[in-house]
């Protein structure tokens, strides 16, 4: 029975690894309305909507202190990231069991792409929704003031219950672009 529950909360756990997927090069940006100035610099805020579909390539449950499902438990997910049926970038995301009843995870991801990388995290309960949004929490490259969300939604096929394998991401990043005035 221990062996059944900690199958099906690794599948639910990888869903929630796999709902922290990410961004693309190719995206229409649409500036904000809010700007200020900074003695001889103006900062204007700009959002980028960038879409992008996920395939899990792996993924690994972690069993770590007492045996079985218990706080400090994890899963790996590694994903690829596709725009209009080219890759374009990759994405890494660790998930640790905060609580197994009810079941709650702590996601950390990070996607990285041409232009840089986007870092999202997001605190999920089991079984996670079909959809979900996560926080953007920074970046490197183009993204490094990034900040906004990623709304998730399946979109591929199911290999056991609750195991989403492909997911549709449309990113909601709000970026700084600074100016000389």
């Amino acid at each position: 029975m221990l062996e059944s529950r900690t199958r099906t909360l690794g599948a639910a756990a990888a869903l929630g690894a796999t709902l922290l997927v990410t961004a693309s090069t190719a995206s229409t940006a649409r500036p904000a309305a809010s700007s200020f100035s900074d003695t001889d610099r103006r900062i204007r805020l700009r959002t980028e909507i960038i879409q992008l579909d996920a395939r899990q390539t792996g993924s690994e449950n972690l069993d770590v202190g007492k045996k079985g499902l218990s706080p400090g438990d994890g899963v790996v997910v590694s994903e690829d990231l596709y725009r209009d049926g080219r890759k374009t970038g990759d994405h890494s995301v660790v998930c640790t069991y905060i609580r197994t009843k009810p079941g709650e995870l702590q996601c950390l991801g990070t996607f990285a792409l041409p232009r840089g990388q986007i870092t999202a995290q997001a605190l999920l309960q089991l079984p996670v929704p079909s959809t979900v949004d996560l926080a953007i929490t920074g970046g490197t490259g183009d993204y490094r003031s990034a900040r906004g969300f990623v709304h998730t939604v399946p979109a591929g096929t199911r290999t056991v219950p609750a195991a989403v394998t492909e997911r549709q991401l449309t990113f909601h990043v709000t970026l700084d672009d600074q100016q000389e005035d």
